[in-house]
């Protein structure tokens, strides 16, 4: 009897100093979450926490996140956009806050502040009517991404309909596939109810003459005759060998900045750590008809996981795409890097190879923390809500560009 009695007072014991619920321990005052690098499984660790600093556990390849207990509510649920795009922040604040924690709605809230941006024509580079292609049209690409399933509904180079990232839901919620293009994306979602209409404004079309009456300058046509330096086409292949193109001179002179930043990205995360990300834009100005950029492509324009956060990016597509810098900036995250250094991380995988690409990346853990890392402009404003500031617009200074080195030949010493 006696043995009976000291057993059920060391379980009492163990109890009350310590509770697990879905891989989180809790301890007084302290919140800790510890996840190996390949994110196989969830373990807490009472002893580990407090006997070494996150700090010394992140350096050892694991993301371990520590804060105060109560902290958490301060971060989530959260919502947040590239660029100074207030109304769309809004519009997805507004929906996280209409269930407890945000709980199932962060994939309304990416998708209808995205949808706020489309409609208001977030600097002409967002929606309808806005970064005419070579023929004078305005199409649209747009991705949802779902973290905790993995699965992406996307369109691509979408014509004659405005609603662009509430047809990329459709696909993900009414298909198996990924991605839908061009008409084929049109017929799907007139097929969904959504209305044919056409996406040139007087304000587009003002800026296709005006650029044809330049001679079609700049313009993404290399290698072609007639010169596409100096004349509109219809261009043909030139008869020269082909060699790498090293200075892309359209995208020097299509300046990513105030007026020309292509696309909203946003990501919404709730209490529970659900995640959706998504995109939506009208491409570059002046595209070669049928160019499609990084924004609907998973990894490229963003993507999302639970297990980890999720990233966002806008700039220069054509080149973004070949990296797949959110995807970079997620995989970082996973391996213990701050988001902070998760956004540089895909920022400068770019660099390597670009010395002059223009463009930001967007990082959020699962627990709501967030940074941004830029390069080819002076700053990058992007906005946040959360518990603690309600549809707050913050800067980061971007990266300095990279020094240039000069190669000198050895001479022959005499």
């Amino acid at each position: 009897m006696f043995k009976i009695i000291i057993c059920l007072l060391l379980i009492t014991t163990i109890q009350a100093s310590t509770s697990s619920h879905w891989g989180f321990t809790t301890k007084p005052g302290f919140t800790s979450i510890t996840r190996s690098t390949s994110y196989k499984s969830m373990t807490a660790s009472r002893s580990t926490t407090t006997s070494r600093t996150t700090n010394q556990i992140v350096a050892e390849g694991k993301f371990v996140v520590g804060i105060k207990k109560g902290a958490i509510d301060k971060l989530l649920p959260m919502a947040i956009n590239t660029w100074n795009f207030t109304d769309a922040n809004a519009m997805a604040w507004r929906i996280l806050k209409q269930s407890r924690g945000g709980v199932r709605q962060t994939r309304n809230a990416v998708v209808e502040g995205c949808t706020k941006c489309e409609q208001l024509q977030c600097d002409g580079t967002v929606g309808y009517g806005g970064s005419p292609d070579e023929q004078g049209e305005t199409t649209l690409d747009a991705m949802v991404m779902d973290g905790a399933t993995m699965d992406v509904g996307a369109v691509a180079g979408m014509r004659l309909i405005k609603d662009a990232i509430r047809v990329a839901r459709h696909v993900l919620e009414r298909t198996a596939h990924t991605m839908l293009v061009g008409d084929a994306a049109t017929e799907f979602a007139i097929s969904m109810g959504f209305r044919s209409e056409s996406l040139v404004t007087p304000e587009s079309k003002t800026m296709y003459q005006q650029w044809k009456a330049k001679d079609c300058q700049p313009n993404f046509w290399r290698n072609v005759h007639p010169d596409p330096k100096i004349s509109c086409g219809p261009y043909e292949p030139t008869a020269t060998p082909l060699t790498r193109w090293k200075e892309d001179r359209a995208r020097t002179e299509y300046q990513i900045g105030a007026k020309h930043h292509d696309t909203i990205g946003m990501i919404a995360i709730d209490v529970d750590h659900h995640i959706h990300a998504g995109t939506s834009t009208n491409g570059a100005r002046h595209k070669i008809h049928g160019r499609v950029g990084d924004s609907p492509i998973p990894g490229a324009g963003a993507y999302a996981d639970n297990e980890v956060g999720a990233a966002v990016a806008t700039g220069d597509g054509d080149v973004m795409m070949r990296f797949l810098p959110t995807l970079l900036a997620v995989e970082a995250m996973r391996n213990g890097k701050s988001p902070a250094e998760a956004a540089e991380v895909g920022i400068r995988r770019i660099l390597k190879h670009y010395k002059e690409f223009s463009g930001a990346v967007i990082a959020v853990n699962r627990l709501g923390q967030y940074a941004a890392a830029c390069h080819g402009m002076r700053e990058f404003p992007f906005v946040v809500s959360n518990p603690t500031q309600a549809i707050h617009v913050e800067t980061v200074k971007c990266l300095p560009p990279e020094p240039s080195v000069e190669v000198v030949p050895l001479t022959k010493q005499t």
